[in-house]
C-alpha cells in the first residue's frame, strides 16, 4: 500500500513540474515577448552581481533565443556548461554566472538605430569590459593551482586577460593544445617568434616543446614567468644528466644555463650564444696557451690567445682553437666527476 502512495505522489509531482514548465512557456504562443512572462524571476535594476536573481526558470534558453549560431552553443559541449557540477556556471546561473545579470539587456528591443544595452561583462566587441573585471570574474573560480601568483605578475599588471588567451566558448582552446600554443603567445611575442626560426632552437614548431613547459603565463615566483624558481631548475627538468653534483664543477654553468645558452634560438649549434672559441674567451681571454708568432717562435702562455689580438708582435691563430675550439680537449665543460677532470678535459 505504501508502495502505491509513494508511486502516486511521484506521479502527481512530475505532472505539477510538467504544468509550471507550459506555463513558463505558455507566453510565447501567443505571441507576447518571452522576457515578458518571467518579469518576476527578473532581477532589480542595477544588480549585476553574479548571484543576482536571474532567469532561472529558463537557465540559458533565454539566451540561446538570439545567441543560436557560432560560439554562444558551442559553450555547451565544455565543461563549464555540465549542470551535474555544482561547481559550473551553468549549475548557477548559466550564462549569466560570467556574463553578470543583465535585465537591461534582455528587456524589450532597443529604439530604431540604437543598440541593445550590454550585458555586465562583456568578452568581444567594442564593448568589452575592463581587463580587471573579466579576470574577476575567471578568478571567482579558477583562483587556485597555476593561477595563484597571477595578482602582481607581468600579465596582470600589463593589462592582460583571460580572455585575451583563452577561447571559453569552445572544446578547442588553442592555447591548451601543444601544436597551436605557441602561436596565441606568439601574437605578443614576435622577437621570441623570429628566434624559433633560426638554426638551432628548441622543437617549439615542431609541437614537441612549448612555451608553458617553461614558463607559466598566470604568474611566478621565478624570472621571467618561469616555472621554477631558478633558470637552471627550470632546464633541468629535461636535461637532468647536466644537473650534478659534480666533483668538479665548472661556475658559469653552475650560476645560469643562459651564460652560454639562449633558450629560444640561436645561429650557433646547441643553442650557443656564440661559437667556440669566442664563447669561452668572455670569460678565458688569457687562456694560458702558448701562441704561435709571426716568426714561428712561441709567445708567453695567454698572450695572443684570442684571435685578431693586436700588439708589439703579430699573433698567429693557435691550432688548438679550430675546429670545434676549446671542446676539442674541455669537452666536460658542464662538470667532471673524474679525478684528473680539473680541466674538465675528456
Amino acid at each position: 500500500m505504501s508502495a502505491r502512495k509513494w508511486l502516486l505522489g511521484l506521479l502527481c509531482g512530475s505532472a505539477l513540474a510538467l504544468a509550471g514548465t507550459v506555463t513558463v512557456y505558455a507566453a510565447d504562443n501567443d505571441g507576447t515577448p518571452a522576457v515578458e512572462a518571467a518579469q518576476a524571476a527578473e532581477p532589480a535594476q542595477g544588480d549585476t552581481s553574479p548571484a543576482a536573481p536571474v532567469y532561472a526558470a529558463r537557465g540559458a534558453e533565454s539566451c540561446m533565443r538570439c545567441h543560436d549560431k557560432g560560439s554562444p552553443l558551442a559553450v555547451l559541449r565544455t565543461a563549464h556548461a555540465v549542470k551535474g557540477d555544482s561547481r559550473t556556471p551553468f549549475a548557477q546561473h548559466a550564462c549569466e554566472s560570467c556574463h553578470g545579470a543583465s535585465p537591461d539587456h534582455m528587456g524589450k528591443p532597443p529604439a530604431a538605430g540604437e543598440r541593445r544595452t550590454a550585458p555586465a561583462v562583456v568578452y568581444k566587441g567594442d564593448r568589452t569590459a575592463p581587463a580587471a573585471v573579466r579576470n574577476k570574474m575567471c578568478l571567482a573560480c579558477h583562483e587556485n593551482g597555476l593561477r595563484m601568483n597571477w595578482q602582481g605578475s607581468q600579465h596582470e599588471t600589463a593589462d592582460i586577460a583571460c580572455t585575451n588567451c583563452h577561447t571559453i566558448h569552445t572544446t578547442d582552446d588553442h592555447v591548451l593544445s601543444k601544436p597551436t600554443q605557441p602561436g596565441v603567445c606568439f601574437n605578443c611575442h614576435s622577437e621570441q617568434r623570429g628566434q624559433t626560426y633560426q638554426f638551432s632552437h628548441h622543437p617549439i614548431r615542431e609541437g614537441k616543446v612549448v612555451c608553458s613547459d617553461c614558463h607559466n603565463p598566470h604568474g611566478s615566483a621565478g624570472p621571467k614567468l618561469l616555472k621554477e624558481f631558478t633558470t637552471n631548475e627550470v632546464c633541468y627538468n629535461c636535461h637532468a644528466e647536466k644537473r650534478g653534483p659534480y666533483l668538479f664543477e665548472h661556475q658559469p654553468v653552475r650560476e645560469d644555463c643562459l651564460n652560454c645558452h639562449t633558450p629560444h634560438g640561436s645561429t650557433q649549434p646547441r643553442l650557443l650564444k656564440q661559437r667556440p672559441p669566442f664563447l669561452c674567451q668572455m670569460c678565458h681571454g688569457e687562456g694560458g696557451h702558448q701562441t704561435i708568432a709571426a716568426n714561428g717562435s712561441l709567445l708567453p702562455g695567454g698572450t695572443g690567445s684570442v684571435p685578431n689580438q693586436t700588439g708589439a708582435t703579430a699573433a698567429l691563430l693557435n691550432p688548438r682553437l679550430l675546429a670545434r675550439g676549446c671542446a676539442n680537449c674541455h669537452s666536460q665543460v658542464h662538470g667532471s666527476n673524474s679525478p684528473s677532470g680539473q680541466w674538465f678535459t675528456r
